[in-house]
């Protein structure tokens, strides 16, 4: 299966309940990642492979209240971007330390 990527509007109005939904998000099986989406976070995105978004909603209901199905799609994946090279330091084969010598006055 490939990885989808679940959006879910859920009714929070203080953070006891979106730490509520967030533990009921992230306790499915098949999650990978849960987080806050959108404008006033009121959105979780769900990313993972074999999610069931209808038992989400389900258990977002029961737990939290309001729930909405928002979005269910693959998860786009990122390309790496191409990096500079740096330019490399010739190290030598003999490298010399400079070790201090201790005097000893006295006697």
């Amino acid at each position: 299966m490939a990885k989808q990527k679940i959006v879910v509007k859920v009714n929070m109005h203080n953070d006891k309940k979106s730490r509520k939904a967030l533990k009921i998000a992230v306790s499915l099986c098949g999650v990978e990642s849960a987080s806050f989406v959108g404008s006033d976070k009121d959105q979780i995105a769900v990313t993972g492979e074999g999610i069931d978004s209808v038992e989400l909603t389900t258990l977002l209901r029961k737990g939290v209240g309001y729930t909405e199905l928002v979005s269910v799609g693959p998860v786009e994946e990122k390309k790496p971007e191409a990096k500079e090279t740096k330019a490399t330091v010739e190290v030598h084969p003999y490298q010399y330390y400079y070790v201090p010598s201790y005097y000893v006055y006295g006697m």
